[in-house]
């Protein structure tokens, strides 16, 4: 196992982080870790709702999801169709805001950071890359 799988594996230190290294990398680490991999590319998203659309595509979220922010917390805090040991969600090309506007952005940030801690309290981590 390489040393970024074996670092994704610390529940403690799962959260938000800026990429600081080859995409690639994380792709594999998550890969040797046996981690479910929500690679989600954020090109020409510029909106909550487009946001809410390539997260439910890329997570493979159930007929219940409800395309609105109380959805997106609801799926990513029971993820019982994608059952792993542990999650890494990758947002790439996208800004510091996940391309959208500051009051989105805000709430998705809040979603994902509630996620991770909710997730380690499960024992499992989950684990959100942006670059």
């Amino acid at each position: 196992m390489n040393h970024l799988a074996a670092r994704l594996q610390d529940v403690k230190e799962s959260g938000l982080y800026m990429v600081t290294c080859e995409l690639d990398d994380v792709r594999q680490a998550a890969k040797d870790a046996g981690y479910a991999l929500f690679d989600i590319d954020l090109t020409g998203i510029h909106s909550k709702s487009e946001f809410l659309a390539i997260v439910a595509e890329k997570i493979e979220a159930p007929e219940w999801f409800g395309k609105n922010w109380d959805a997106l917390a609801d799926a990513l805090s029971d993820l019982s169709w994608k059952n792993a040991p542990g999650y890494v969600m990758l947002l790439v090309n996208c800004n510091e805001n996940f391309n959208l506007l500051a009051n989105d952005h805000d709430v998705a940030r809040d979603i994902l950071e509630t996620t991770s801690e909710y997730w380690k309290s499960q024992g499992k981590p989950f684990w959100v890359f942006n670059c």
